[in-house]
């Protein structure tokens, strides 16, 4: 009987020993986790934009003619489909419709087109050294005749002529 009794004071004061620990654990999980840095609500859109980067607005860096705009716009064929990707927005400095992109190895034409807006693009499509699964970037002319969000990234489904 003793021994029972000295048995049960051990795994009571084993008890006293890990819940304090336990308590001051569950205790630290329940406040609230510090926010690191700004939330990104909190950054201007001015400062987050790629294009504010080089302090000019598109229309300023976009510097195609509307004869370039509508040679993009105008359906050509359905070209052959290498597949789908991620797009951003690339050098906005760099003039004319083209996609980097790691679907084709060598320059050559094609079409892109955006499904969140129901529009195409005739693009020259460059090699991106990168795995087929990276993203592309897309030229600062082709995001706007797309008609896609700048600074977002926008899926494109990429087209190869002939």
């Amino acid at each position: 009987m003793r021994s029972g009794l000295l048995l049960l004071c051990v795994c009571v004061a084993g008890c006293a020993q890990v819940q304090a620990p336990l308590d001051a654990l569950l205790k630290r999980s329940e406040t609230p986790a510090q926010p690191v840095g700004e939330p990104l609500s909190a950054i201007p859109a001015d400062v987050a934009s790629p294009v504010a980067a080089t302090g000019q607005p598109p229309d300023a860096l976009d510097t195609t003619t509307d004869t370039e705009r509508a040679a993009a716009e105008r359906q050509t064929g359905q070209g052959r489909v290498l597949g789908t990707t991620v797009a951003a927005l690339g050098d906005p400095a760099r003039p004319g419709f083209w996609i980097e992109t790691p679907l084709v190895s060598i320059e050559t034409k094609g079409r892109v087109s955006y499904a969140g807006a129901g529009t195409t693009a005739n693009v020259t499509l460059l090699p991106l050294d990168a795995p087929q699964t990276a993203g592309s970037r897309l030229s600062l002319a082709a995001m706007r005749v797309l008609e896609a969000p700048l600074t977002d990234l926008v899926e494109v489904e990429v087209f190869a002529e002939g």
